[in-house]
């Protein structure tokens, strides 16, 4: 007499979207071949988020896409909520994407009496019932220990130097870091674009005033030359369009911006289209409207990044083959 019941139950990869950025998640749905899940999700009057999904979730192996733009809280508490109704309707793993990985700027504490946010939002997505987290170009590593659960972190660098080496002669290439603290990253952008050399620049910033750096000297050879300047993400553009100047400054030929999260709030888009820069180059990971747009942006899109990772995590596959191994 048999003890169990055993049934050859097969995997159902769903997707599901937040609505801060539905684009991101139709261009992924479509990469993979299925559709988002259908939901209901609305505002209470008082601010209070309701969301129901429009069809069963159970034993579902559950992918939960959420971009985090302004505002950015209103749109990290739908996704936890999202992962709560997941949670609560028998979802067999959950896993959260943030292509843009909310207040990852706080990571550290700098002083006193200063919250580390990063892993507080870690910590959020955890009670909420996430079982893992794909996530893009961290403003720092040390964020993937956050959270207690694997963390699929990866990089946009590959489309975006690709665009690169398409439109630009790479022999008269210098990468740029806008700081020291990104010098790691250039060197992988470096080796990416031919073995191009390297230069840094070496600003200093005020801990009491946000957004506000003041851009000092610029570190390695540029003169003459096209400087890709990297950034991993473009707040109101004062850094970068500060960098850029300097690079100018310095005799540098023509200046490429190239950076993954493209949040660009005010005054980034003026500032980045006055500032001299051939080209700004970022990802989709933020929804870019009209009013954000100029013309020397060129949007790239993450979606096929997104979809690779998904279809390597649902069928257990490799996530660092992606990157060749280097991951």
């Amino acid at each position: 007499m048999t003890t169990a019941n055993w049934t050859d139950n097969q995997k159902n990869l769903m997707l599901f979207s937040g609505r801060a950025h539905p684009e991101l998640a139709e261009q992924v749905a479509k990469e993979l071949g299925i559709e988002v899940t259908p939901q209901t999700a609305r505002d209470f009057a008082n601010g209070e988020i309701f969301v129901r999904f429009e069809e069963s979730v159970r034993g579902s192996d559950a992918f939960v896409l959420q971009s985090c733009p302004f505002p950015l809280n209103q749109w990290l508490m739908e996704q936890l909520i999202m992962i709560d109704a997941l949670k609560r309707g028998s979802a067999k793993r959950i896993t959260a994407i943030l292509p843009f990985y909310p207040y990852a700027r706080q990571d550290k504490k700098h002083r006193g009496r200063e919250p580390i946010s990063a892993r507080l939002v870690a910590d959020l997505l955890k009670t909420a019932g996430a079982d893992r987290i794909i996530t893009v170009d961290l403003h720092t590593d040390q964020i993937q220990g956050f959270f207690d659960g694997p963390v699929d972190h990866m990089h946009a660098h590959s489309q975006l130097a690709e665009h690169i080496r398409e439109g630009y002669d790479l022999e008269h290439i210098t990468v740029v870091s806008p700081d020291s603290g990104r010098v790691r990253v250039a060197e992988k952008w470096a080796d990416s674009l031919g073995g191009a050399p390297l230069a840094f620049i070496h600003k200093t910033r005020d801990p009491l005033v946000p957004n506000q750096v003041k851009s000092n000297r610029v570190v390695g050879e540029v003169e003459g030359r096209t400087c890709i300047l990297i950034d991993d993400m473009i707040d109101t553009g004062g850094t970068i369009a500060g960098a850029v100047k300097v690079l100018k400054e310095a005799g540098a030929g023509d200046v490429v911006i190239a950076a993954t999260h493209g949040v660009l709030s005010n005054p980034a888009a003026e500032r980045l289209a006055a500032c001299g820069a051939k080209e700004v180059v970022v990802t989709n990971t933020l929804p870019i409207t009209d009013d954000k747009r100029f013309d020397t942006l060129t949007e790239l899109s993450i979606a096929p990044l997104l979809a690779r990772t998904i279809r390597e995590v649902f069928e257990n596959g490799s996530v660092t083959s992606l990157f060749n191994g280097s991951a």
